[in-house]
Formats: structure tokens, C-alpha cells, sequence
């Protein structure tokens, strides 16, 4: 099971046993009714709302903390009443209820008599006193207080919004006051109200954020409407946005307005599901579910209001039982939403990423099983929270990442695979053991994945999640997969997208949500897709740089560039300083790698071992997956793969790696090679065809490590040449500089080192740095190299 589920409440447990303690459960165990005891609403500050028959069928309200575990006795009526709907102000002095006046029975004796059907009181509980009529009509009313403060715990003003079935909201101003240690409401005659919306078919309650959602039926589509309550009693409409959603419900459907038990169940599976979702970066989703004219489909379109499209999905169902199909439900889990149907399939839709559908997860059979949620009749009333309206428990959902590292491991298609791994990287908290386990996993699959490379979903995902945090709208622009396009499939669905028109937003200076709506909003309209980065612009434009001749002047763009490149390369080092603890003034990261060189040049082994074999095969795919992104890689990477590289290739594949790129020569690599490996005929030949590969300023610095005649030699040819190049027409009498101690009378030689001092003399000095190779290293060295060749003995 994917999904992991804590029961943060629960009827059974955390209110039947204090009900017992007090005498009032008898009737809950002999009654027989599932409807004694149900859930009635949760509030913002953690506060359940919950009724139950009495021992004389008299009907009460209570109230769970969830914060203290503690329950309280609200309010009791002395009649068998049905509750529609119930709130209670954060002071917990007010108590608004909605109910049905009489039973079935009590129908058929009063129907000739003018009572209204419905009655919606306001009643002061601080203590139990006066009771006032807010409706009485024939239609459904539900009840929400506000709640537009966090933590206010005293305060003389309430707000009470009532939605009435006629289809219009309506907001109650109730002013109260303290007399004699109790409190009464102010308002003499009517309450001061104010119409909220009109004409709606669907309204949903967000209780943290404190606004209403609401859709007003039009011709032919509808438009979703967003109410914000603020702090200071005001409200305006923020959001308006037009859907493609055919309406033809007259019945208003409600959505975390309290849920009513006793609702007509066919009646409600027959009304419009559609929720709205908001996550904390700002994305906006609205899921509905659609009609299907075959019986083993579910369909149902998740509008991606922040990103400018809808995408309807038809899932082929493995099980066509009639009796078993409900209505897909729908979970927030912030970063994903889930739409579920039990004993079918669980797709967590990606709120973040939902471009490429191989970034949500589609689960059926075990993985998909939620033991804890077997019916449809859920809701989210918090963010990654469902209640379950019939048992009465509240549970925490989150994805458990055991769960998902063992589908993982079971995947067998790439879409799994995709999907699985990206949920590991970019929605968890990374941590030092699930990194490990991924790399272990990414590892051993390498050569099993074959529409995408892991190594580089790995490394665009690890610096997505560093550095985004880190700079404000960064998550607009850097890439977060290393796929352009994904034309995969998923076994029994079909997906089909369409592009919607953006909403519009209303507001002045709003923070939080909707101003990160709005940031997504206006990248939707103006950074994708051309702003966004794209490896192949890089690969393209760093081609072009390093084309260019070095006289030619470079561009802004070229110049800008190189200035983001050492920021990144800066934010590299600060990483690698900060989880290392250590400063940038302190051993270099080149040092670390020569460490590892030293302990494999002077191994007695012939051959690599075998995790020497594996580890050179998978810095070779990270160096691949990071050229194929143009990507950097970590200072120390070439030099710590050039060792392995001499431990487990033979000569010529070796030199061919290195001619090919694959294998690049650094001075740290090279410095420690003809250092630490001895003079033998095999290291001889290999140092001899590593040096003859050296570009010229890298050759001029670690030619001196090999102390040998070849090198030498080399070194003195290379000399004379390149004086006798500055050499030209240039005649100078200049002293001959100081020679050997003995006097050499060989002519040819003592012509030519002649003129090559005059050359020095001149200030031509080709190893400035390298005060040893001057003329009389050259005299010295070719003395050596011509008496070996005679086979006479140098003294």
C-alpha cells in the first residue's frame, strides 16, 4: 500500500468511551443505527463537531480537540432531531445549528399544518442562554463560522455564513458582549448581513485558508468563482475562471459545508463531484469526475488552472462488478492529487509537474489498496487529510516512502519507474539513507531503463530540489527532468489534453497563495516554453563560444553566460563545503581524488578489482548522462576516474578512451602517475603514451615529475625547437653564458648551444617557469642521450 494512513480521530476511540463514562452510550449500542452517533463538521483550529442520540432520544452536540484529546458537551435538544449542519465560533461562546424540525413519522401528522420544514438557530453557549431564529424555511441551510484570525482567542465580533439550497450565501455580522460572567449577543433586531454569491450549483469551503469556492452555471460553461475573507470583516471576489463543465444538477451540491449523515446516498452519487485543490506553491487543480457511456470506464478531468490546461483521463477497469463501481474520489496531498476508486486503481496526479504523464502515479491491485478507506464517501477538509463520513475517522495521509522504494524496485515498465523515482527525488526530504538506497537502486537498473537515463533524472532532480528553495521563481526556469518529451503509455489509460484559458485574479498586494498563483500565471504566460533552460540551448551556445576566435569580441548574452556559469559553479562549492564542514581555505576537493591515486597507483595488484571495475562503469554513465545534459561535473571526478581507468583498461582500450574524450587528462591525475609509478618496461610505455598526449600547457607543468631519459630528451627537443623558432634573422653579440665544468669538443654540439644562448640572451625563454630547462639541461641531456646510444659510459 502505497498510501499510509494515521487515524488522527475516530469515533469508536475517541468518543464512545467518554460518552460511556457519563452514562449517554446506551443508546448508541442499542439503537442499531449507524446514524446515532456520525460527524457533523471539523473547524480550522482542530475542533470536531459530532451528534448522538441520548439514553430519551434527545439529540446532542459535542465537540473533540484534537490538540488536547479532550471532548465537550455543547448543547442538547430535548427531541429527536436530524442535524443538517453545525458550527461553532473560535471563542466557543456561539453555536449555530441547522436542522430538520421532524421526523418521517412526525411527517405524515404534520404535513397540513404551516411549520417550516427547516430551522437554523444561534445559540449562546457561554454559558447555555438566549436562542435566536436565523431561518426558518423550507430549504436546506448549512452553517460555517468564520475563522479569518490564527490563535484569536478573545474577540466581542463573529461572522456566520449561511448557504441556503435556494443557491445563494449570505454572511452574518453577530456582535456580542460579556454581562455577569456570561456572553450575549448584542444585536437586538436583525443581524447585519450581507449576500456572499447568487445563482451558484456548487460551492466547496476551504476552512485553513478561509475562502469560498463557487460555480454559477452559464449557457454554455460554467465559471469558477473564488471568495476571500480577510481579517478585517472585509471580502472580495479574487478569482474568476471559465470551465468547460457541463452543468445540469439543479440540486446545489455542497463540498466541506459539514457533512449531512442522513443525505440521500443516491441522490449524492448522482450530484456533481468536483473539488478544487490548492497546493502551497501555488498550484490550483479542479477534479471532476465525468459521466462514462461504457461501463467498465471511470473518466474524469483534473483542470491544471496554474499551468493553462485540463487533461481528461479514461481508465479501463479491471473489474466491472455494477454493485462494486461508486465515483472516483479525490484527495489533497499537496504535491499530488489522488483520485481514487476502491478496489480498482489510486493515480496521484502530479499538481507540480503534470506535463509528462509518466510523472504521475497510476497503481492498481495491492499497491493501490487502501484497507482504512473502502468506500467513496470521503472528503478533504485539510490539506494531506481525508475523512471518512460514514465510519467517523479522520486519518493523516502521506506516501510512505518504504512503500514507494519497494514499487521501485518491483517496477518493470519505465513509466513506473519514472514516476516512482521522481516522487523519491523531488517529494521527499532528502536524507543521506534514501539518497543510498536510490543510488543503489539506480545502480543495478542502469542498463534496464530504456526510455530515459536514471543518472541524469538523479542529477537534474538533486540540484532541482537544492537550489530552488535557495532563489525566488528559480523553479520557473531550471528544468527538473532531463526529458523533453515522453511518448510511453500506461496500460489501460488514455489521456487526452486540452489547452484552457487562464484565470483572471483580482487582487492588490496579496501574499502568500495567490501571490505564487500569480507568479505561476505569468510564467505560464511569458517564460514557457521559450525561457525555459533546455540543455540542447546550452550545448548549442557553448559550441558556438567555443568556436569563436579569441580576437572576437564576445556578446552580453556570451558574457552573461560565463557569470551564470560561476554562480552555479560557486553554489557547487558552497555545498560541498557545508555538508563536509570544512572551509574553502582547507583541502581542496582535487585532493581527496590524488588521495585515492596514490593508494591505486602503488597497489600491488595487476588488475583492478572487481568494485573497482564497478565503480570506474558508473563514473563512466554519470560522465556520459552529464555530458549528454552539458553539465558539469564535481571538481575530482576526472582525476579519480582517470586512476580507475589505468587499474582496470588494458594499454590501447585506455589510450582509446582518452583519444575519444571519454577519459580526460588532468595535471593532478598525471602528476601522480609519473610520480608514484615505477620505471618498468609495462609503466614505461604507458607513461611514454600518456605524455605524448598532453596538450602544451598542461605538458610544461608535469613533465618535470618523470625523472627519466626520455622525458628528458623530449623536453630538450622541445626546447630547442621552440627557441629556434624565436631565433628568425636576429644576430646578437652577446657573451656566451657560462657551459658545463669540461669543456666538451664536439662541434655540431658546440654550435648549437652557442646559438641557442644567444637566443636566452635575448630574453627568449620559452619554460619561464621551469628555471631548470635552459640551455645547459639541453647540452646535458643530449650528451647523455648520445653517449647510451654508443653505448659508452656518461660520467
Amino acid at each position: 500500500m502505497l498510501l499510509h494512513l494515521v487515524a488522527e480521530f475516530d469515533l469508536q476511540r475517541d468518543v464512545v468511551p467518554w460518552l460511556a463514562a457519563r452514562g449517554w452510550a446506551a443508546a448508541l449500542d442499542t439503537s442499531g443505527k449507524s446514524s446515532a452517533l456520525y460527524v457533523v463538521n471539523v473547524e480550522r483550529n482542530s475542533k470536531i463537531i459530532y451528534t448522538w442520540k441520548g439514553n430519551e432520544r434527545n439529540t446532542h452536540i459535542g465537540l473533540y480537540d484534537l490538540q488536547t484529546k479532550q471532548n465537550e458537551h455543547l448543547y442538547m435538544f430535548e427531541r429527536d432531531l436530524r442535524i443538517i449542519s453545525c458550527s461553532v465560533n473560535n471563542e466557543r461562546t456561539l453555536l449555530a445549528v441547522s436542522f430538520r424540525q421532524y421526523t418521517e413519522e412526525e411527517r405524515v401528522s404534520r404535513l397540513l399544518q404551516s411549520v417550516s420544514k427547516y430551522l437554523t438557530l444561534l445559540i449562546e453557549i457561554h454559558p447555555i442562554n438566549n436562542v435566536r431564529v436565523l431561518k426558518a424555511v423550507d430549504s436546506c441551510v448549512q452553517v460555517q463560522f468564520l475563522y479569518p484570525v490564527e490563535g484569536r482567542n478573545n474577540s466581542t465580533e463573529s461572522r456566520l455564513l449561511l448557504v441556503s439550497e435556494d443557491k445563494y450565501i449570505e454572511q452574518f455580522d453577530i456582535h456580542v458582549a460579556e454581562e455577569e460572567y456570561k456572553v450575549v449577543i448584542q444585536n437586538s433586531g436583525q443581524l447585519p448581513r450581507a449576500r456572499v454569491a447568487d445563482d451558484l450549483i456548487w460551492a466547496q469551503w476551504d476552512m485553513m485558508e478561509q475562502r469560498l469556492f463557487y460555480i454559477v452555471p452559464k449557457e454554455s460553461r460554467s465559471t469558477l468563482k473564488c471568495v476571500q475573507f480577510y481579517p478585517d470583516e472585509s471580502f472580495n471576489s479574487i478569482l474568476e475562471s471559465h470551465l468547460d463543465i457541463s452543468v445540469n444538477d439543479t440540486q446545489l451540491k455542497l463540498v466541506n459545508f459539514g457533512y449531512d449523515h442522513c443525505q440521500d446516498q443516491d441522490v449524492a452519487s448522482k450530484s456533481l463531484n468536483l473539488q478544487v485543490f490548492t497546493s502551497k506553491a501555488g498550484g490550483l487543480c479542479v477534479c471532476c469526475s465525468l459521466a462514462s457511456d461504457t461501463p467498465d470506464e471511470i473518466r474524469y478531468s483534473i483542470y491544471f488552472l496554474h499551468k493553462g490546461y485540463n487533461k481528461t483521463f479514461t481508465v479501463s477497469l479491471e473489474r466491472t462488478e455494477s454493485h462494486q463501481l461508486k465515483e472516483v474520489a479525490f484527495m489533497n496531498l499537496d504535491y499530488y492529487v489522488a483520485a481514487y476508486l476502491p478496489g480498482q486503481f489510486l493515480h496521484l496526479l502530479n499538481i507540480e509537474h503534470p506535463d509528462l504523464l509518466c510523472y504521475s502515479l497510476f497503481l492498481t491491485g495491492e499497491d493501490a489498496r487502501i484497507d482504512m478507506l473502502q468506500n467513496c464517501s470521503i472528503q478533504s477538509p485539510l490539506m494531506s487529510t481525508v475523512l471518512d463520513c460514514h465510519v467517523g475517522s479522520m486519518y493523516a495521509v502521506s506516501i510512505s516512502d518504504s512503500a514507494l522504494l519497494q514499487f521501485l524496485q518491483n517496477s518493470k515498465q519505465d513509466s513506473e519507474r519514472l514516476a516512482a523515482l521522481h516522487c523519491a527525488l523531488l517529494y521527499f526530504q532528502h536524507t543521506e539513507d534514501l539518497e543510498m538506497q536510490i543510488i543503489w537502486w539506480i545502480s543495478e537498473n542502469l542498463s534496464t531503463c530504456h526510455s530515459f537515463d536514471p543518472i541524469q533524472e538523479f542529477i537534474i532532480a538533486s540540484l532541482y530540489c537544492r537550489m530552488c528553495p535557495e532563489t525566488h521563481n528559480l523553479d520557473k526556469l531550471l528544468p527538473y527532468t532531463s526529458l523533453l518529451d515522453w511518448i510511453g503509455i500506461i496500460p489501460g489509460v488514455t489521456c487526452a489534453t486540452d489547452i484552457i484559458s487562464l484565470p483572471v485574479l483580482e487582487f492588490q498586494n496579496s501574499k502568500g497563495f495567490w501571490e505564487k498563483l500569480n507568479s505561476n500565471l505569468e510564467s505560464v504566460k511569458y517564460a514557457e516554453p521559450h525561457l525555459h533552460y533546455h540543455s540542447n540551448v546550452l550545448r548549442r551556445e557553448w559550441r558556438n563560444l567555443s568556436e569563436e576566435r579569441e580576437e572576437r569580441r564576445a556578446t552580453a548574452y556570451l558574457r552573461n553566460i560565463f557569470e551564470n556559469a560561476k554562480k552555479v559553479l560557486s553554489h557547487l562549492d558552497t555545498w560541498d563545503s557545508a555538508e563536509s564542514g570544512t572551509s574553502n581555505n582547507e583541502r581542496s576537493l582535487e585532493e581527496i581524488p590524488a588521495s585515492f591515486l596514490h593508494l591505486l597507483f602503488v597497489s600491488n595488484d595487476e588488475r583492478g578489482s572487481t568494485g573497482e571495475f564497478a565503480v570506474f562503469h558508473i563514473m563512466s554513465r554519470i560522465l556520459e548522462a552529464a555530458n549528454g545534459m552539458c553539465m558539469p561535473l564535481p571538481p575530482g571526478f576526472h582525476t579519480l576516474h582517470f586512476g580507475l581507468g589505468v587499474r582496470c583498461l588494458p594499454l590501447h582500450t585506455l589510450l582509446h578512451y582518452i583519444d575519444t574524450g571519454v577519459l580526460r587528462l588532468t595535471e593532478t591525475c598525471v602528476g601522480k602517475l609519473l610520480k608514484d609509478l615505477d620505471d618498468t618496461e609495462k609503466n614505461e610505455k604507458l607513461k611514454f603514451s600518456i605524455v605524448m598526449r598532453l596538450p602544451e600547457a598542461l605538458s610544461q607543468k608535469v613533465r618535470q615529475f618523470w625523472n627519466h631519459p626520455i622525458n628528458a630528451n623530449f623536453i630538450a627537443r622541445k626546447y630547442v625547437k621552440l627557441l629556434l623558432e624565436k631565433l628568425g634573422n636576429r644576430q646578437s653579440s652577446s657573451p656566451i653564458p657560462e657551459r658545463l665544468s669540461v669543456p666538451v669538443e664536439f662541434l655540431p654540439l658546440n654550435y648549437l648551444t652557442n646559438m641557442l644562448a644567444e637566443i636566452e640572451n635575448q630574453g627568449v625563454h620559452p619554460y619561464e617557469k621551469q628555471d631548470h630547462v635552459n640551455v645547459r639541461f639541453v647540452e646535458e641531456t643530449a650528451l647523455k642521450h648520445t653517449m647510451t646510444f654508443l653505448g659508452l659510459k656518461y660520467s
